[in-house]
């Protein structure tokens, strides 16, 4: 996510950054730069112009040249400007309304279904929700049985009616539906065409009208850049929606459509998809996008992921075990399966300040943790519980039975040992000791 956009920041920056003797006219040549960075992730030119003359004034404004840090300000200046032209604030949902309904729109392919189905999982799991799935495209079998599959997949009832080929009867009947079945969100998936046509705007426009959803969401796939504003802008047009969706913000996109798609609409984007897991939705946040695009990481955003994978039961028996020297490679496991939760790995690399920058040409694998998980399951339940017991005979079939090889078993038992003596220092008063032995170290 950001990528290329972050590279080209930091190098334009990187001027100012140093402590060489700053003038008005470098801060001109960096600013170009920034603006030229803008333009390549597909940011419109006028508001890329804009932004970096807004940023200059301010500059100059308020004596950057002079300061003791001038780079530092210089980046908070452009910092604080990326904030405001995503938003400013964070943008809440409206769930008022009995049920609360809330229509979604978008082209064909843009994730409209699939972010339907994340939304409704994030209203059920966070927000203490009951949603209700309803499928309105008439037009395609095929997504009235894809949303079924993500509200199984989900736990979400899905209400489709095949017989009826009029969506606003269908989103009427639904409405009745969940009053009767005690349903308090109403998520309505609707059709999307290849392109914006009159016949699909006619039809969303009298869904609209009928139910009066308390909020209509627009999907747009950020990896059409500057193509998404331009259909955000049509549909803006006729719906007047509430707020922005964007998908695909995991793959190589260039980040334009986020950077710009509030000032040209002037809604603000809720929701970022950044990923094909359900659980791959976050809230989007202005501040925390902005300090990773300038490589500053959001650490705020690791740590609400970690929390949300955090069970306090499970954190107390660990902790027993560990006090005890019961910590075993079911414990290690179950502790893999929590990371994993939280999301794509190099997203969540990404948010800590630096490491993505450091790391930015090393591929890192979803499937990073695939031969540890292997090596793990090849292990007998004696094994993974008394792993002093694994021999040499043991560490060949081990290897053999997870398709890895003796050195990568020997590998994790080294790993394995050292995480857990730390774990056990850790534990009881060796805090002090360790912080000691990496003062030694130093």
């Amino acid at each position: 996510m950001f990528d290329n956009l972050s590279d080209k920041l930091d190098k334009a920056l990187h001027v100012l950054k140093g402590h060489g003797q700053i003038t008005e006219v470098n801060v001109a040549e960096t600013l170009k730069e920034v603006r030229r960075a803008l333009v390549d992730a597909d940011v419109n030119y006028k508001i890329a112009k804009e932004f970096t003359s807004t940023v200059k004034e301010k500059a100059l404004g308020q004596d950057v040249l002079s300061s003791l840090k001038p780079g530092q300000l210089m980046v908070k200046l452009v910092k604080d400007e990326l904030v405001k032209l995503m938003g400013g604030e964070v943008a809440g949902i409206n769930l008022s309304g009995d049920p609360s309904i809330i229509l979604m729109s978008g082209l064909q392919g843009s994730g409209k279904t699939t972010f339907s189905g994340k939304l409704a999982n994030f209203l059920k799991t966070k927000k203490t929700k009951k949603p209700l799935l309803v499928a309105c495209d008439v037009y395609r079998p095929a997504a009235i049985d894809q949303l079924h599959v993500v509200g199984d997949q989900i736990g979400v009832e899905v209400f489709s009616d095949r017989e009826e080929k009029n969506p606003v009867a269908i989103s009427e009947k639904a409405l009745a539906y969940a009053k009767e079945n005690g349903h308090n969100v109403v998520i309505i998936d609707t059709a999307g065409r290849l392109a914006v046509d009159e016949a699909m705007m006619t039809e969303i426009s009298n869904i609209h009208n009928a139910i009066q959803p308390q909020e209509t969401l627009f999907v747009v796939d950020s990896m059409t850049g500057q193509d998404a504003v331009n259909t955000a802008k049509a549909f803006n047009d006729v719906l007047n929606f509430d707020g922005v969706i964007l998908t695909k913000l995991d793959g190589d996109t260039r980040g334009g459509a986020a950077i710009s798609i509030k000032s040209v609409v002037n809604k603000p984007i809720k929701f970022i998809g950044t990923g094909e897991k359900m659980e791959a939705i976050d809230v989007f946040y202005p501040e925390r996008m902005a300090d990773r695009i300038l490589g500053m990481g959001d650490v705020v955003s690791l740590v609400e992921r970690a929390q949300d994978q955090y069970d306090e039961e499970e954190a107390r028996k660990l902790q027993k075990k560990i006090a005890k020297n019961q910590f075993g490679f079911d414990d290690f496991l179950k502790q893999i399966q929590q990371v994993k939760k939280m999301g794509n790995m190099k997203d969540l690399v990404g948010m800590i300040p630096g490491a993505g920058k450091m790391m930015k040409d090393i591929d890192i694998d979803d499937d990073a943790f695939k031969h540890i998980e292997a090596i793990i399951h090849s292990m007998t339940p004696e094994e993974r519980t008394q792993p002093s017991v694994i021999n040499a005979s043991r560490k060949k079939r081990i290897g053999k039975g997870s398709g890895t090889s003796v050195t990568q078993v020997n590998q994790l038992l080294k790993q394995f040992d050292q995480m857990s003596k730390m774990m056990k220092m850790m534990q009881g008063g060796g805090g002090k000791r360790m912080m000691q032995m990496m003062k030694g170290m130093q």
